[in-house]
């Protein structure tokens, strides 16, 4: 099986997190510069299982100081700019002096502070503090991810994905749909499984005779784009190719294979689970990044659903044939 490359995905949402923040103007930067400070605190502690706590949430604006790890007995600075001067501004702060026993450590969420790691600096308070180290950058983290288990990687995965969300692309989201059901179509399918149907019903009403309670936030978050994948699917079709069907075909097969041992949330979610390896593992397999796949597949799942080719419809379902 195809392994998701969780370092590139977090490499990527970091990279955009650091253009968001350059891009942004003068007028605006500190209302995010909060934002990215408080995602910082916590991805820190992710990446390299420090104890960071946000010092401003006890004493408002502390002077060159955002973060602290009292455990290990250091305080962080987390700053958009990086430079000598912005460096020593910080370490000849006051509120340095309150720190005796401390390491300063400044972190650098959008430049790259390589050469200011080779550099030295006025430091009149002498808090411990070693530039070769102490200096962190985008890169630097990144390096340290990418050094981690496959596991530690997937962990910071997910909360990289769920922290820095990305708007979705509908041009993008299009392409990758296309992909992928280009890819399910070619699979080897149960030519006996009967042609799919596009039936329109009550969504809500086949969720509660399903008892998916988890799996309708998931449905709820992706039933809008129903619309587009009957466009995607219509236009395949117009061609001679009967994607729709073979696609359709794919995600019922793995249901069927699943239903044997699940019911309700864990039914569907596994068909989710088997229909992603299925992609990952198929031969005709595209590299798209690992959670635009996700987003894919939850969205042709969510559309099974909808068509009727997964789970049960309710006893007297109303529906019109589309």
């Amino acid at each position: 099986m195809n392994r998701p490359d969780y370092f590139n995905i977090i490499e990527e949402r970091l990279n955009l997190l650091a253009l968001r923040i350059i891009s942004r103007g003068r007028l605006n930067i500190l209302d995010f510069h909060g934002h990215s400070e408080n995602f910082y605190q916590y991805f820190l502690n992710e990446v390299y299982g420090w104890t960071v706590t946000n010092e401003n949430d006890i004493k408002q604006n502390v002077e060159a100081i955002d973060l602290i790890d009292h455990r290990n007995k250091f305080v962080i600075q987390v700053s958009s700019t990086a430079s000598k001067q912005k460096i020593e501004s910080s370490l000849s702060k006051n509120s340095i002096k309150n720190y005796n026993g401390y390491a300063f450590k400044f972190i650098s969420i959008a430049r790259d502070a390589d050469d200011l790691r080779k550099d030295t600096f006025k430091n009149p308070y002498g808090i411990n503090f070693t530039p070769s180290t102490d200096i962190i950058d985008k890169n630097s983290i990144l390096s340290k991810i990418r050094g981690l288990h496959i596991d530690d990687q997937e962990r910071i995965y997910q909360f990289v994905k769920k922290e820095l969300v990305i708007e979705i692309n509908p041009v993008r989201l299009e392409s990758n749909l296309a992909t992928v059901i280009n890819i399910l179509s070619k699979e080897d399918w149960d030519k006996s499984d009967p042609e799919a149907e596009t039936n329109s019903f009550e969504i809500d009403r086949k969720i509660s005779h399903n008892n998916l309670n988890a799996a309708k936030v998931i449905i709820d978050d992706y039933v809008v784009h129903y619309g587009r994948v009957d466009k995607i699917y219509t236009e395949f079709d117009s061609q001679g190719s009967n994607k729709s069907s073979s696609v359709l075909s794919t995600i019922r097969l793995e249901y069927a294979k699943a239903k044997s041992n699940l019911a309700d949330d864990l039914l569907f979610f596994q068909v989710i689970s088997k229909v992603k390896e299925k992609v990952l593992n198929s031969s005709n397999y595209i590299s798209i990044p690992f959670d635009e796949l996700e987003l894919c597949i939850n969205i042709l799942v969510v559309d099974a659903f909808i068509r009727c080719k997964i789970f049960e419809n309710p006893n007297n379902y109303n529906y019109a044939t589309t």
